[in-house]
């Protein structure tokens, strides 16, 4: 049996597919050097733009690689130089996930710490300086978190009592906590107890409270000018919001693309989506923006959902992948580099994947 690996497709003027190429973009999965789907127990992608971006995996070591743009430190090897294939984050051990952002990233230890790196203009390293790092730092104030995420420009913690904190860029309130001033320590948002998932986009956040078999409500706040909070309006919101249940049954999972939004519901795992959809990435056969969440067509049995810049990907319960949206870089996976308003095949050969990530504000994708 061949030996299985991570793949990547779309954008790669960065490196950020990690194939040991600057090839402009590949519209059908590549290999990402070096890595085997054996060892890799997460991926993530990040990215600031159509063309920047980068990937991290956390391996079975609980140490992370990491490729691709490396601008303000992002890959965090000490180095400001984009790399093509996977290198290793330095002085990082113990990791238990990891996220990543426009131009930084996280990591989530396994004593429920949490270190960052990268760039930190607004303070999304969250270690009360505003200067960027090209190694990890430590996230100042913040114990037993069990989930992190990253926006373009701020960063999420969930931690294990159900509370929601975030540090980081804050003018369309992505911070949560009532104000447009950005942080550069983590700050609680306001009045979300109750949490169990956490998604965020390039400037708005979701959160589940609750979950299969106990209601699954999913609120939302900070940036709104698509809908993508779904409340059936476009204006930001600086504390949490309920997004408009426009479904039936239980939300299982969330996901941010930049400036839409995902979940998926019920019995039969059908995909709910609002916001942003001039490309089609609600993949509801439209391109109508939907201030409230609408029926992905076609899609039942989604495992996991990930959202891009103007894309959205799903890994489907026969392990095989769907995507639909922005396609000009290549970026849903099929060979071809035509939009497409509902979901295609990833024609890449991609059976018996586990395992998704799309970077929400670039176009490239992995699967492992």
């Amino acid at each position: 049996m061949a030996e299985k690996r991570l793949k990547s497709w779309g954008n790669n003027r960065s490196g950020q597919l990690g194939d040991g190429t600057w090839t402009d973009f590949r519209t059908t999965a590549t290999t990402v050097l070096g890595l085997t789907s054996d060892e890799v127990v997460k991926i993530a992608a990040g990215g600031r733009g159509a063309t920047a971006g980068h990937g991290l995996a956390l391996l079975t070591d609980r140490t992370v690689q990491s490729w691709g743009a490396n601008g303000s430190g992002q890959l965090g090897d000490g180095s400001v130089f984009s790399h093509n294939a996977p290198g290793q984050v330095v002085n990082l051990a113990n990791a238990a996930d990891v996220a990543a952002g426009g131009t930084h990233s996280l990591a989530l230890l396994a004593d429920q710490t949490v270190v960052a790196w990268g760039q930190n203009n607004y303070g999304q390293l969250g270690n009360g300086t505003n200067m960027d790092s090209s190694v990890p730092v430590r996230v100042e104030g913040l114990n037993k978190v069990i989930a992190i995420a990253a926006g373009l420009s701020h960063s999420l913690a969930l931690r294990e009592d159900g509370t929601v904190w975030a540090w980081g860029h804050n003018t369309n309130g992505q911070l949560g906590d009532g104000t447009s001033a950005s942080r550069n320590v983590a700050s609680r948002v306001s009045e979300l107890t109750g949490v169990t998932l956490i998604a965020a986009g390039a400037d708005h956040n979701l959160a589940l409270v609750g979950g299969p078999g106990n209601g699954g409500v999913v609120m939302a706040w900070g940036h709104n000018a698509t809908g993508q909070l779904g409340d059936d309006s476009t204006t930001s919101r600086y504390t949490p919001v309920k997004t408009q249940d426009a479904w039936s049954g239980d939300v299982s999972h969330i996901a941010a693309g930049c400036h839409h939004s995902l979940a998926v519901t019920g019995p039969d795992n059908t995909l709910r989506a609002w916001g942003k959809n001039t490309s089609g990435q609600l993949g509801d056969g439209t391109t109508e923006q939907r201030n409230t969440p609408v029926s992905v067509t076609g899609l039942t049995g989604v495992q996991q959902v990930a959202g891009g810049r103007e894309h959205t990907t799903a890994l489907l319960s026969d392990n095989t992948v769907r995507s639909w949206g922005a396609n000009s870089s290549g970026q849903l996976g099929n060979g071809t580099t035509t939009d497409s308003s509902t979901p295609v095949t990833t024609l890449t050969g991609l059976t018996g994947v586990d395992k998704i990530a799309t970077a929400t504000s670039s176009d490239f994708g992995f699967a492992n």
